[in-house]
């Protein structure tokens, strides 16, 4: 493991393995480097780039502050690709690409972005998060009702089955899902009101970007990738046949390695 200091002096843990030009890997809701989506993307893409693979702030090894902004998550990245030598390539999943976005439009060294089934609700097919929606993940996880958050931020912010939902609490890895609760407002914050697309933003943006989403992903995800992509300047889109939200590391990085490589 290897740390490093944020501008607010939060310390940022990553992993770094293989040899090249540098990539980093952003989790998504959920998500920490220890993840086995993340450590296996990290072991496909090694042998062609210098991945860093981190814990964003709140998550796993990396410490957190008393206060949420999306600009300290910036920072984070800033951190990571100043460590990295100045520039980097930047892969985000779900939520993370979002933050990846944001930290592209911000100015970063950030040379190409690709993502993974961004988040954003752009049509009727999409969950709506009620009003007051972060605030209430925030209170929840606040008064240590993870599971409680969990669940509101499954079925509420992501249109999850709730019965499906109801399903997964006896499973073995729904105390992990608590244990990142209190990181979930983060994401929400990340995505903004509505979760809607950041047109004008995203229309900003002048560096190569990729959108991949899975082909068996629910319709709203795949409309909000297709959205993404024709907001964004230049974008390339791809659909990736017979996946979902949890994508195969194996299918993925053979994209993103052309991508990255090109």
């Amino acid at each position: 493991m290897n740390t490093v200091q944020s501008a607010d002096g939060t310390t940022i843990a990553y992993d770094r393995s293989g040899e090249g030009e540098p990539l980093i890997l952003v989790g998504g809701s959920f998500s920490e480097r220890a993840h086995p989506t993340m450590t296996q993307l990290a072991g496909e893409l090694a042998p062609h780039f210098t991945v860093f693979n981190y814990d964003r702030r709140g998550r796993g090894d990396s410490g957190d502050a008393a206060e949420y902004a999306v600009e300290r998550e910036i920072e984070d990245l800033a951190a990571l690709i100043a460590e990295a030598g100045g520039s980097a390539r930047v892969f985000g999943l779900s939520a993370g690409g979002a933050l990846a976005l944001k930290a592209a439009a911000a100015g970063l060294g950030i040379t190409q972005v690709a993502l993974y089934d961004p988040p954003f609700v752009v049509d009727e097919t999409g969950p709506r998060p009620p009003a007051g929606f972060t605030e209430k993940l925030a209170e929840l996880s606040a008064s240590d009702r993870r599971g409680e958050a969990v669940e509101c931020f499954m079925v509420e912010g992501m249109g999850a089955p709730a019965e499906a939902v109801a399903g997964m609490k006896h499973a073995p890895f729904w105390a992990g899902l608590e244990a990142l609760a209190h990181t979930l407002p983060y994401d929400t914050t990340i995505l903004g009101q509505d979760f809607a697309l950041p047109s004008e933003e995203l229309g900003s943006l002048s560096v190569p970007v990729y959108v991949v989403h899975g082909g068996e992903a629910d319709a709203w995800l795949q409309a909000s990738a297709k959205a993404t992509a024709e907001a964004i300047p230049g974008a390339q889109r791809h659909t990736l046949a017979g996946q979902g939200i949890a994508v195969d590391p194996a299918v993925l990085a053979p994209r993103l390695k052309d991508f990255f490589a090109g």
